[in-house]
């Protein structure tokens, strides 16, 4: 499970990472919780609205020999 991190006062924490330190791109499942997921939610805004995610190690067999 992963979740977003934040600074003291509430702002997100960002940081700026190089290309060549990418692996493998990362499958995230959202963790729903008991309510509804708004008709609002895209592609663009989906990181905001869920408190933590899930990552899909069974996505393919690199990605399970390094999630495991």
């Amino acid at each position: 499970m992963v979740t977003p991190s934040f600074h003291d006062d509430g702002s997100k924490i960002f940081s700026v990472i190089h290309l060549d330190s990418i692996i493998r791109l990362a499958h995230l499942l959202p963790i729903f919780g008991e309510d509804q997921v708004s008709s609002a939610m895209n592609c663009y805004n989906s990181l905001d609205l869920f408190h933590g995610f899930y990552v899909n190690r069974f996505i393919d067999h690199h990605a399970f020999k390094l999630a495991s």
